[in-house]
């Protein structure tokens, strides 16, 4: 039944059918979709529409007339301001079944590639508390939430130490508890606020750009070790100091404690000094006996577990027999790389960020690996025919590009070089079918394996194995 009031479309004992794309769940009305945020299907449920087209609705819901049988209670009090962990209230099996579903609907349904049988999709053993690396935002004036009268709220209690609320990028909730990192996270946290509070030290006004603590960051490793930045708009020695040696007294096992000055119009750290305050430069992680060393601007897969059965399945569809000269392309920190080291005759790592590409070096050679060279620069103007001759033809290629895919230049020398195999990671499905559907020119998809790093959320990984459909003289033109 649908009602308007004040202009508005609400629809009124909506059936959520099934889950649908980036998290949200779907029904149909008079032939269009009606897409929900925080449905679970079963539920009966009134809609406030806040989009609406031609063939598809958007909204969010009003009441709840009746839970679905699977519908779960959220295990976090923030649920459904913060941006994040939106699929608390749906199974945690359903969570798998709807992952699973989104690679087929982009490799099969949307990409209309040749993909064998999916195998099932590979479950994280933590649904909490498994992410290594949380990022917080200090906020001068933090979201009001329901049931707040702001008229009431003192000065002193107006702050937030959190995350930002949805599309807002002025808006941060200040967060009590928070179930994805395990302890001594939120106790850092907590403390920071209250000592700030007690100090009248200003937080971060986004709009303005005024204020002296912005955001900190805390990585943690499955050892138990634990790093801190804390970045500051302006430096104010004799504060920042008092701040950082009351964190240290009371936490003294954070291993390494940094702080950075950032001015900047934006939150990013990548081009900026982090300053070692006290304590170790990196904090290290292990794989199957490989030790990786962390810095504060170091990339490593945030679900620590998960990222060692994702590299499993990497090396597993690598098909390697030792003799083979490997490329990871996009390599990181030189994780994959490295850990397909030695199964391989050579490995060939490149990577934009410069300070990725020193991290893998150190780590390679802390590890005694030889058999790594490692390159820094823009993929598609360091991966040519010169690099190629230079270094060796591939018989394997790994990929993890970014969420956007690989540049159509890069698919060409990829084409080109017609290594045996190919490895394709990609933390999204639908720029990887794009993908996929330019390689299959030459290549054929001889397995697919979803890996679900983020519970919680619509994220998902997926490795896809392809195979060259005929074998020829290696030929590259320049």
């Amino acid at each position: 039944m649908m009602s308007r009031k004040h202009r508005e479309i609400i629809l009124e004992n909506v059936l959520v059918e099934a889950v649908a794309a980036e998290g949200k769940a779907l029904s149909h009305i008079d032939g269009a979709v009606l897409f929900i945020q925080f449905a679970v299907p079963g539920d009966i449920v009134d809609v406030r529409v806040t989009k609406k087209k031609k063939n598809y609705m958007e909204g969010y819901i009003l009441r709840i007339v009746r839970p679905s049988e699977h519908r779960l209670e959220p295990f976090c009090s923030h649920f459904g301001i913060c941006g994040g962990c939106k699929w608390q209230p749906l199974p945690y099996n359903m969570q798998l079944e709807a992952k699973q579903r989104q690679v087929y609907d982009q490799l099969v349904r949307i990409g209309h590639l040749d993909v064998p049988q999916l195998s099932p999709i590979i479950a994280s053993d933590r649904t909490e508390y498994y992410r290594n690396k949380l990022e917080f935002t200090f906020s001068e004036r933090r979201w009001i939430e329901d049931g707040e009268n702001p008229e009431e709220i003192a000065p002193e209690d107006r702050t937030g130490l959190g995350f930002h609320v949805g599309r807002f990028f002025d808006k941060v909730l200040d967060i009590r508890t928070c179930y994805l990192q395990k302890e001594p996270s939120n106790a850092i946290r907590l403390f920071i606020k209250q000592y700030a509070t007690e100090h009248g030290l200003p937080f971060f006004n986004i709009r303005e750009h005024r204020g002296l603590l912005r955001n900190m960051i805390i990585r943690t490793t499955e050892a138990g070790e634990v790093m801190l930045i804390v970045c500051f708009y302006h430096d104010a020695p004799e504060v920042r100091t008092a701040l950082l040696d009351a964190v240290a007294e009371r936490f003294p096992q954070i291993t390494s404690l940094y702080y950075v000055i950032n001015g900047k119009a934006n939150d990013s750290i990548a081009d900026l000094e982090c300053i070692l305050y006290k304590g170790k430069e990196t904090i290290e992680e292990e794989m199957e006996g490989l030790k990786f060393r962390i810095g504060p601007k170091s990339f490593y897969q945030t679900n620590s577990s998960q990222a060692y059965r994702l590299y499993c399945v990497a090396r597993d569809f690598a098909a390697l027999s030792g003799s083979e000269t490997v490329y990871d392309l996009y390599t990181g920190t030189g994780t994959i790389a490295q850990f397909v080291s030695g199964k391989a005759r050579k490995v060939i790592g490149i990577e934009y960020v410069p300070e990725a590409i020193a991290d893998a070096k150190m780590n390679a050679a802390n590890n005694g690996i030889t058999n790594c060279e490692f390159f820094a620069g823009d993929m598609k103007d360091v991966l040519d025919s010169g690099f190629i001759a230079s270094h060796g033809h591939p018989d394997v290629i790994i990929l993890d590009p970014p969420r956007a895919g690989i540049h159509p230049d890069v698919a060409e020398v990829i084409l080109e070089a017609a290594p045996e195999r190919i490895v394709y990671v990609s933390c999204n499905p639908a720029s990887q079918a794009r993908d996929l559907a330019v390689l299959c020119e030459k290549y054929r998809i001889t397995a697919v394996q979803p890996v679900d790093m983020f519970p919680h959320t619509h994220h998902v990984e997926n490795v896809v194995a392809l195979e060259l459909k005929q074998k020829s003289p290696f030929v590259l033109t320049s």
